[in-house]
């Protein structure tokens, strides 16, 4: 998942090389991190947080069919 993360958070900043994902596992649950540059968060997030969401019901999509629960934090 944190592939996946790292690939959306790039398509959208536009500092790419600033993207950071960590990935945290605890049994079935894991918690992925994404860090942007201060500059390129309301990019990530979005108007009303409408990107973000997207991201993370994409994850879910993705880690439904592995059988996991992945939560997307984003931090700054």
């Amino acid at each position: 998942m944190k592939e996946l993360v790292e690939v959306i958070a790039k398509a959208l900043v536009e500092k790419p090389d600033e993207v950071v994902v960590t990935e945290k596992v605890n049994g079935r649950r894991t918690t992925v991190m994404l860090k942007v540059a201060p500059s390129d968060m309301g990019k990530v997030i979005g108007k009303q947080g409408r990107i973000a969401k997207a991201i993370r019901s994409v994850v879910k999509a993705a880690s439904m069919k592995q059988n996991i629960f992945v939560d997307v934090e984003i931090i700054e």
